[in-house]
């Protein structure tokens, strides 16, 4: 599913226009980048949690030329999510009885 398909499907079952609901989701996803620029988690109950979590420096070796490079740490955005959701895609998406 693209953001043009999501957005409509969004619009659909929320009743909204689709201009007014990319509006909305362009607000959520704003809010959430100005949480992770101050290194806050967003937590969306029932779903998961966003989280900036710090790659420390490491050594890698280049396969080809068996060099010896340096990795600088850096900053990524993880996802963990809750349990439900887990099972649910470990079963395919199917509810459990």
């Amino acid at each position: 599913m693209n953001n043009k398909q999501y957005i409509a499907e969004l619009a659909r079952k929320t009743g909204f226009s689709q201009e007014d609901t990319q509006r909305l989701v362009r607000k959520v996803i704003d809010a959430m980048i100005t949480q992770f620029e101050e290194g806050e988690q967003v937590t969306i109950p029932d779903f998961g949690t966003f989280e900036v979590k710090k790659r420390l420096e490491r050594v890698v070796v280049n396969p080809l030329t068996k060099k010896r490079q340096l990795v600088p740490p850096k900053l990524v955005l993880g996802f963990r999510p809750v349990a439900s959701v887990k099972e649910k895609i470990n079963n395919g998406g199917e509810e459990d009885e």
